[in-house]
């Protein structure tokens, strides 16, 4: 038994949660409509995890791991999708709050057309990889509902906040992909994914992080203007 995943999630998220309860931040105030949208986003991400790791896409070492087992998933993993949106959508919020973002909107057709193309063209050409066409497909069909039929004001802010945080995506899941570590926590198999990486990080990781991260935005957003409204009529 190990707490090396467990403590790469407690130390993602502590200085975050401790920092929602600052008075000039509040988060803590938006806790339930965000876990409402993490969890909803998180149950098809589990299912595909699940989905990946019985069919060998992926599959975990579990000498890194406390060795509780769901699903077929170590419970940290099952963890990492309300601890690492936490964090995520966190960040967005305060910058948001205090730097103004509005000004990377003008992005928003730029950032989908260009998304939307590559993928598109990387689905076609690699349709054999698993990995590469499953989150290939998930980012055009996140941007074409986010951008053409939810009308999402927001994805040039929500994407800046995804290259912020990219500072902290390489530490973690260079990590969990076998950064500093004698064998990665997560194992890919060569043949399911283009083998491009970010040091030790597969390139569709970060695809696969910037889709989960503008659905929990989204939901989150929606869910949020519920509890600001409620809150509004029960004054």
């Amino acid at each position: 038994m190990s707490y090396t995943y467990f403590l790469i999630i407690f130390l993602t998220v502590i200085i975050c949660f401790i920092a929602s309860f600052d008075r000039r931040i509040r988060f803590n105030r938006f806790f339930i409509p965000f876990l409402k949208a993490a969890i909803i986003v998180a149950i098809p991400f589990i299912a595909w995890d699940i989905w990946f790791t019985a069919h060998g896409v992926w599959w975990f070492d579990t000498k890194y791991t406390i060795g509780v087992i769901i699903g077929g998933i170590p419970l940290e993993e099952w963890l990492f999708f309300i601890c690492i949106p936490f964090a995520c959508v966190f960040t967005f919020y305060c910058l948001d709050m205090f730097f103004r973002l509005d000004w990377a909107d003008g992005f928003n057709n730029i950032i989908v057309f260009v998304s939307v193309i590559i993928c598109s063209v990387v689905a076609l050409l690699h349709h054999e990889k698993t990995y590469t066409l499953v989150t290939a497909v998930a980012v055009i069909v996140t941007f074409i509902y986010l951008h053409f039929i939810a009308r999402a004001e927001w994805i040039g802010r929500a994407s800046f906040t995804f290259l912020v945080l990219m500072l902290g995506f390489f530490p973690v899941n260079g990590v969990l992909t076998g950064t500093g570590l004698e064998s990665p926590i997560v194992n890919y198999n060569p043949e399911k994914f283009l083998g491009i990486r970010m040091l030790t990080i597969p390139i569709e990781d970060a695809a696969y992080g910037y889709v989960q991260f503008l659905l929990v935005i989204y939901l989150f957003k929606l869910f949020k203007g519920e509890e600001v409204n409620n809150s509004h009529l029960q004054i």
